[in-house]
């Protein structure tokens, strides 16, 4: 049997691969790294995560929360893991992950079906069935290939990550433990600032040395994703009603929200390290340093990691995609992941997912059966490929996706769960009929 070719051993890759060895069918699982790495990863484990350990909301109020419902009843390699290594994250599943992606690594180490090659492609097979799910970090070399074989114009959009930093630093005398409206016990450590205190870290923010572009390289950001130090330049008050928002996170020690506030949210199962949640930043690493270390707390602080920038690359799938997520004109190419215009973890092993099913019918010679436009893995697989070619953009999962409910709900939360009601009930139909 001939293997289907995977190029790209992320969320995406790494999930397509274990549908379709689940489906008895052979894979060839292709990842640069080491022998090539990239501006953001730091180890040569698959699936790592780089810009933050949360996998975002657990609750059907939220359509994430449902998408991560959905590929648990279809038996997804991504959330069994992530399940299995999660950490305290209030409403919200994050996980360890270095724990997550050493266990994603040996899974797949460890099928009889997948066989793991650590080396850049840069030449796409044209004799047998080829996923493409190198990520938003493509290779240059690779990318060329891509440009040649979608006749398109790369989009790219610049992603931040956010610092980490090492829990025996903080100065806990200067923050407390909450989590917004107390949901899910207190699994965050805020940091509070008075109005004086805030104004003066929003003026450091947008006077501090960012990260200069190359001449030749659009800045566009992701609006999911934004530098803070962008959201910061948008008005002194852009951040108190965004990340550093205090509403729901009162100081047990004065009995009422702070002006403003900075999350951290632990990143590891021993609670050593944690990252500054919202706060991506293109700063230089020295004003990293100096800005960072004014918030309250954090004047000792020590930095596991620190922030980055980097330019993200994504197709124009609307324009080059079908429905089964194949190559428009050579249906022997697929695309999984953030490169089809996917955006954040879970919809890229979603993505992923998806892909690896679509595959392995094309390769098994059956129509690829598509889940309800009423589910999330629906909704979520619809959104590239029947966008606005002008104007395609990455998209989370979000409920605007989905078809209306027949019957109008005025509550938004009544109506989300609905929602998901709905698509849970079609996609245990959906998923019972896709296994026969």
């Amino acid at each position: 049997m001939t293997p289907i070719t995977i190029i790209g051993a992320g969320l995406a890759g790494c999930e397509a691969a274990w549908q379709i060895a689940g489906k008895g069918i052979p894979v060839d699982l292709f990842e640069m790294r080491p022998q090539r790495m990239t501006p953001a990863h730091q180890s040569d484990r698959l699936s790592e995560l780089v810009c933050s350990n949360s996998l975002r909301g657990t609750g059907m109020h939220n359509a994430v929360g449902l998408l991560k419902e959905e590929l648990r009843r279809c038996g997804s390699l991504f959330i069994t893991t992530a399940d299995a290594h999660a950490v305290p994250a209030g409403g919200a599943l994050a996980v360890d992950r270095e724990g997550f992606a050493e266990q994603i690594t040996r899974s797949i180490d460890e099928h009889p079906l997948i066989t793991l090659h650590r080396q850049e492609i840069t030449e796409i097979p044209d004799d047998r069935i080829v996923i493409i799910a190198s990520g938003p970090l493509t290779s240059e070399a690779l990318a060329e290939k891509i440009g040649a074989l979608t006749g398109q114009e790369h989009l790219y959009f610049y992603d931040a990550i956010a610092p980490i930093i090492e829990a025996d630093s903080i100065d806990m005398e200067k923050v407390y433990a909450a989590s917004r409206y107390d949901r899910g016990g207190a699994d965050y450590l805020n940091c509070p600032f008075d109005k004086e205190q805030y104004l003066a870290f929003v003026e450091a923010l947008c006077q501090g040395d960012k990260v200069v572009p190359h001449d030749f390289e659009k800045v566009v950001h992701f609006e999911g994703c934004m530098p803070v130090e962008v959201l910061a330049e948008r008005g002194e008050m852009t951040l108190a009603f965004g990340p550093m928002k205090p509403v729901g996170l009162r100081d047990p020690r004065t009995g009422r929200d702070p002006f403003a506030v900075i999350q951290l949210r632990q990143d590891d199962k021993h609670a050593d390290l944690y990252n500054l949640v919202g706060f991506q930043t293109k700063l230089t690493y020295p004003e990293q340093e100096r800005v960072f270390r004014t918030i309250p707390g954090l004047e000792k602080v020590k930095f596991a990691r620190l922030g980055s920038m980097h330019r993200n690359t994504f197709i124009n799938a609307p324009a080059c995609l079908t429905e089964t997520m194949q190559l428009k004109g050579k249906a022997n190419i697929f695309f999984a992941g953030q490169i089809t215009g996917v955006e954040g973890y879970v919809e890229s092993a979603a993505s992923g997912f998806l892909t690896g099913l679509s595959a392995a019918a094309s390769y098994q010679e059956h129509n690829f059966l598509s889940p309800p436009l009423t589910t999330a893995l629906g909704a979520l697989l619809n959104y590239p490929v029947t966008a606005s070619v002008e104007n395609f953009q990455p998209m989370n999962i979000t409920y605007g996706l989905f078809p209306a409910l027949e019957q109008r709900i005025r509550k938004r939360r009544d109506r989300r769960q609905a929602l998901a009601d709905r698509a849970l009930a079609d996609l245990d139909l959906w998923f019972k009929a896709e296994k026969q």
